[in-house]
């Protein structure tokens, strides 16, 4: 990949591959990112766009953090339902519902402050 700026070593290195395809923008944080296989580099599996700008300033232009997490916490749940349930999934929910809730606070507090969709910290 030509516009791969750089690779993410966190997550299930031995199947898949994370890099980061754009530079640090707004609020210091990448923003478009590319998931693929490790065995065959070519294969891209999905390519995910988070927002990028204030909403106030730029529109929705992409996914939130806390889109992710229900995605990941939906799929951990259907697990939960049939025949993966486990323990170790259980607490994996847990501790992603977990995450939601404070980012969901900090959304509230911006709310609050009236600073919600600015960059205004």
């Amino acid at each position: 990949m030509s516009d791969v700026i750089r690779k993410v070593d966190i997550g299930s290195s031995n199947y898949t591959e994370i890099f980061a395809l754009d530079d640090r923008g707004a609020g210091g944080a990448n923003h478009k990112y590319s998931i693929g296989s490790v065995e065959q580099p070519s294969t891209i599996y999905t390519v995910i766009n988070f927002q990028n700008g204030a909403i106030k300033e730029s529109g929705v232009n992409g996914c939130h953090n806390e889109d992710l997490i229900a995605i990941v916490i939906d799929r951990l749940q259907g697990f939960q339902s049939g025949d993966f349930k486990c323990r170790e999934n259980a607490i994996a929910i847990t501790k992603l519902e977990e995450a939601l809730l404070w980012l969901n606070k900090r959304t509230a507090d911006r709310r609050k402050r009236g600073v919600e969709g600015t960059n205004i910290i």
